[in-house]
């Protein structure tokens, strides 16, 4: 299991740019935020709590408050590539593409925590792949 804290060490006023946030997803320990293969409309940051990266059975990573779920699908438009769901009562805040556009403009530092975290996941990624027989 990959554990990524918090998105690579960003500023830790990247949660204050979600703080006063009343558009929220609230989930119980279990309950599913989106499925793999679903269309990609949002990406999600953790305000609190925990959930994990899955596929199948196979838990890919644990995600806590700071951290972020569902860009790979917002960024590319393609279908969810894994299952996100909760470990303990959560508190996500979703992002629409609108909104996605306009803190890359107006926070960069959340455009490098997006590419900070999309780079580590391929890397461990990577590093799975080569790590199996016949590689």
């Amino acid at each position: 299991m990959v554990y990524v804290k918090g998105g690579g060490g960003m500023p830790e006023d990247f949660l204050g740019l979600f703080r006063s946030e009343t558009d929220i997803v609230t989930l119980q320990p279990g309950q599913v935020l989106f499925e793999k293969g679903e269309a990609g409309r949002h990406m999600y940051v953790i305000q609190s709590g925990e959930v994990q990266i899955l596929d199948g059975n196979h838990n890919f990573e644990s995600v806590s408050a700071g951290g972020i779920v569902g860009e790979m699908a917002l960024i590319s438009e393609n279908p969810r590539s894994a299952t996100v769901q909760a470990i303990s009562e959560s508190i996500v805040v979703p992002i629409d593409e609108r909104r996605f556009s306009f803190l890359v403009q107006q926070a960069p530092f959340f455009a490098i925590r997006v590419m900070r975290v999309m780079s580590a996941r391929l890397k461990a990624m990577n590093e799975r792949i080569t790590s199996l027989p016949n590689n």
